[in-house]
């Protein structure tokens, strides 16, 4: 089984606790922002606005495929009474 590797916070809290007594906060508070954005460039993600975007336009799609559904049930149901009727 992989190991899960530690927050990110967790890690920045221990770095700058490290820092501070060293006096070289800033400098190293500075670089792993930096190594971090770049790691998290990296990764395949999406914005804020654009999952809330994508999610809003997935249930508007949910919305009509049920309404769809809905309608295709009642068509069934029509034309099985139309069968049956004209048996």
């Amino acid at each position: 089984m992989a190991l899960k590797p530690p927050p990110l916070g967790d890690i920045l809290q221990q770095l700058n606790a490290l820092a501070a007594s060293s006096g070289l906060r800033t400098d190293v508070d500075k670089g792993v922002r930096a190594l971090a954005q770049s790691a998290l460039g990296k990764l395949d993600m999406v914005s804020r606005e654009e999952f809330d975007a994508q999610a809003a336009i997935l249930a508007r799609t949910r919305a009509q495929v049920a309404q769809l559904e809905t309608e295709l049930e009642a068509l069934n149901k029509e034309f099985e009474a139309l069968q049956a009727k004209n048996q």
